[in-house]
């Protein structure tokens, strides 16, 4: 009995030496800790003040301007590293062919009055809209060099495009009977539609619900330059180009050649912020 009460008491002051060294290791290593943090921190504040764009993620709005239309798009970022940013972006837009003019049939004394017809195109068939959703990567190029300072950054990205083609209306006045309509083209249609009885175009009134897809895939390449007072807040304006590539050739105008690969430039503004 004598011999086991000994084993017990061995075995617990054992395990009592073993928990202080323990204690005793943690205390040693959260100075330790500590210290290692706040010099990360201080070295984050120093890159910040120095100009460096510091975050871990960033939600940006932007209005794209392009060179065969225009769009509105968000994007989201998460840094990798000190100068790599991962992208992923949702961009809404509407492309235009560059045979399109706008016209009105509204005479001298309807402006006067005030009173103005919707304009049109001309030999405008389809209105093209396009959706698309990419990934791509940030690359600081340049920092600030201060607070009053430009960063520059690189900007590409790729993915896939949702067309989206919308039939276009006009309002034309029947020369056989004079009844006011509206309506798309068509075969049956086509005089009317292409012929001098038009009144005006219909806005966003009429196609909606006789809207054709067209998928396709998309690129982008451009330079960012942020001129943001906080490193918090994002202003920036960006320009590069856009390349696109619809697997069925979008019809947009009659009468003149449509084309499936699309090659533009654009410029934007983008704002947002960073946490």
């Amino acid at each position: 009995m004598r011999k086991i009460t000994w084993i017990l008491l061995f075995i617990l002051t054992g395990q009592f030496a073993i928990a202080q060294d323990t204690k005793s290791s943690g205390r040693d290593a959260r100075p330790e800790k500590k210290q290692k943090r706040k010099e990360k921190i201080n070295a984050l504040i120093k890159q910040e003040e120095e100009g460096a764009l510091i975050f871990h993620k960033q939600n940006t709005f932007g209005l794209k301007i392009n060179t065969d239309g225009y769009s509105l798009m968000y994007e989201k970022g998460w840094m990798q590293s000190s100068r790599k940013a991962t992208l992923l972006s949702f961009e809404l837009g509407e492309k235009k062919h560059p045979k399109e003019r706008k016209q009105s049939t509204s005479d001298n004394t309807s402006v006067f009055l005030g009173i103005s017809n919707i304009p049109y195109v001309y030999g405008k068939k389809n209105i093209f809209y396009q959706f698309k959703i990419s990934a791509g990567q940030q690359l600081i190029l340049g920092y600030r060099g201060n607070k009053n300072g430009v960063s520059v950054t690189g900007v590409y990205a790729g993915g896939l495009s949702i067309g989206l083609l919308r039939p276009y209306y006009l309002r034309i006045q029947r020369p056989s009977n004079n009844e006011v309509v509206d309506i798309k083209y068509s075969v049956a249609d086509s005089a009317d539609f292409l012929g001098q009885t038009i009144i005006e175009g219909t806005g966003l009134k009429h196609g909606w619900n006789e809207l054709a897809i067209h998928p396709g895939i998309h690129a982008r390449a451009g330079l960012r330059f942020d001129y943001g007072r906080f490193n918090e807040m994002v202003s920036a304006i960006e320009v590069g180009v856009n390349a696109e590539y619809y697997f069925k050739k979008p019809e947009i105008m009659l009468l003149t050649s449509n084309k499936q690969f699309f090659f533009s430039a654009y410029a934007s503004i983008n704002f947002g912020r960073r946490k």
